[in-house]
């Protein structure tokens, strides 16, 4: 987990599972209702209980990885490449089709490991991912070697089940995300507005085998969240809301673009209370993760009760809401004029009209959003409904340098007539910088 922004908000067992009992999950007679994405509850396969010796087997490679080449696995350090060189070949061995991207972080050259399962619905991506960089001070094996090998290890869970899930299936591992998100922010702007309009959700897990546990879940996507506080409530163990983490990992890159996220922690700096050992055991007035960001967060490091548990709700959520429905495109309402955006000026706006339709606008409409400008933060940026009403899209940010605002968001429309003229409403409320709406559509 990257500590680049605790001063900046905008910064920062369950028992093995028989053969047999396994056997009839990956062969469909065994079943489980849970809710999808789109919360609408579905029949899915039950998930495969994740070995949790595996797990650790994949930390045991990398705390070797980092005694090898002086101690860690940082970003534009030879351990980072030999850890992302070890999951490839995981993963190309298990029939994923792999990607190495490359980005630029401090001088070196960053890398982003990406691997698709075969099949599944191209318009609705399921991603799981983690961050696979340490701190230069250690090996980073909670932080998070944990995150990335259960990650790996219910992908190669996906490849032994042969799955055949309605939603694509997608994993990625982060580089630099110590230094500040830097991986994740370049994939994610490496993606084109319509393909992230075709992600269903993005599954984060950074440190979750602290040695002092807790079992936070992230209380960002209704469903997503949904999902693995089922799985929790269903092994009898109490979750909270993840606070520690908020903003600080790779999710908020996805969410930052209009993406639902979700993901599940098990503490780091912060130190355990007295009512939270009452609820998970652990020592209270200790850190959760006593070894954060030093050279003591070894394979000696982790808890494995916490990481076998994490393991499975992984896995639990992969076989849940990549077998959600599959749900077609809907109707897109486009506007491809441009509007120029005056400099520190009044808000301007860009039209399109709805019409044809029956009842409310849905509770999840698109809104895909194409502004060219030189300094994004200056934006504000508003969705007007045709009563007027105004849903914020994007606030503006001092601190938000970069270009452009290419997004997709997605907003409760459920109470607004469909029909009618909807607006994008743009105000550059800072000097020096200009732009235009190139253009923007809704997608019922």
């Amino acid at each position: 987990m990257s500590h680049s922004k605790l001063s900046s908000p905008r910064c920062t067992a369950r028992a093995t599972a028989t053969a047999a009992a396994l056997a009839l999950a990956l062969t469909g007679l065994v079943a489980a209702t849970a809710p999808s994405s789109a919360a609408a509850p579905v029949t899915a396969l039950a998930a495969p209980d994740i070995p949790v010796a595996n797990v650790k087997a994949h930390l045991t490679q990398l705390q070797s990885i980092a005694t090898a080449n002086g101690g860690n696995r940082a970003h534009g350090r030879p351990g980072y490449k030999a850890s992302i060189d070890y999951l490839k070949a995981k993963l190309d061995a298990a029939g994923f089709t792999t990607s190495v991207t490359t980005f630029t972080s401090s001088g070196a050259t960053g890398y982003n490991l990406i691997a698709d399962w075969p099949g599944g619905d191209p318009n609705q991506i399921l991603m799981a991912g983690a961050h696979l960089d340490s701190v230069s001070s250690g090996p980073g094996i909670n932080d998070n070697g944990s995150g990335s090998a259960a990650v790996l290890e219910t992908a190669l869970a996906v490849s032994r089940a042969q799955l055949k899930p309605t939603k694509h299936l997608r994993f990625g591992w982060w580089g630099a995300e110590e230094l500040g998100l830097v991986g994740s922010k370049a994939y994610v702007n490496s993606l084109p507005t319509t393909e992230r309009s075709k992600f269903s959700g993005y599954l984060n897990f950074d440190m979750i085998g602290s040695p002092n546990p807790g079992y936070f879940v992230y209380d960002d996507d209704p469903a997503i969240e949904k999902t693995f506080k089922d799985y929790y409530a269903g092994i009898g163990v109490p979750t909270e809301i993840e606070t520690e983490g908020d903003g600080r990992s790779d999710h908020a890159n996805f969410k930052n673009v209009g993406i639902p996220v979700g993901g599940l922690f098990t503490g780091a700096s912060r130190t355990k209370t007295s009512a939270q050992v009452q609820k998970w055991g652990g020592t209270a007035g200790v850190a959760f993760d006593r070894c954060y960001h030093s050279s003591c967060d070894t394979t000696a490091n982790i808890n494995d009760t916490a990481l076998d548990r994490n393991s499975d709700a992984i896995a639990h959520a992969i076989w849940t809401l990549g077998s959600g429905p599959v749900v077609p495109p809907g109707d897109a309402y486009e506007n491809t004029a441009d509007v120029a955006v005056p400099d520190n000026g009044a808000a301007v706006t860009s039209s399109v009209t709805v019409s044809g339709r029956t009842g409310n606008a849905p509770a999840a409409l698109k809104v895909g959003v194409d502004i060219k400008h030189t300094w994004r933060g200056d934006l504000v940026v508003d969705l007007l409904a045709p009563d007027g009403t105004a849903y914020r899209l994007k606030s503006s940010s001092s601190s938000d340098s970069a270009d452009n605002v290419i997004a997709t968001y997605t907003v409760d429309a459920s109470s607004e007539a469909a029909n009618g003229s909807w607006k994008l409403r743009v105000q550059d409320i800072a000097a020096q910088d200009t732009g235009y709406i190139d253009s923007w559509k809704l997608t019922f």
